[in-house]
């Protein structure tokens, strides 16, 4: 797991082993909303996991929540279906960066 940044910062979610696909997300207050910031198959999955780790954000895996984000436009924000779901994984990364929970806590089952 990489070293997580601040939620506001933007995080990538990525599928299990063998990678099909990747979603990063970007959260800024004034937005309101997240936004998908980049998103692709294959290679460019790999690119995106790789580059979110190497600039020390925190990669979720899971399959669910990369395929609905698969479906939102680029540079586009999440749809409200998707609110409590990404909600619940900033909140959880905000309590793990704060140092509120020990670093090696489970992510949250997501609400999808």
């Amino acid at each position: 797991m990489a070293n997580p940044q601040r939620p506001e910062d933007g995080h990538a979610a990525s599928p299990n082993a063998g990678r099909n696909a990747a979603v990063a997300l970007s959260y800024d207050e004034a937005d309101g909303a997240p936004r998908v910031v980049a998103k692709g198959y294959g290679q460019l999955a790999d690119t995106i996991v790789r580059t979110a780790e190497e600039n020390g954000l925190y990669v979720h895996e899971s399959r669910e929540l990369v395929g609905l984000l698969m479906q939102v436009d680029l540079d586009a924000h999440i749809p409200p279906q998707l609110y409590v779901a990404v909600a619940e994984l900033l909140a959880w990364l905000y309590r793990l960066e704060s140092r509120e929970i020990p670093a090696d806590a489970a992510p949250p089952d997501l609400s999808i």
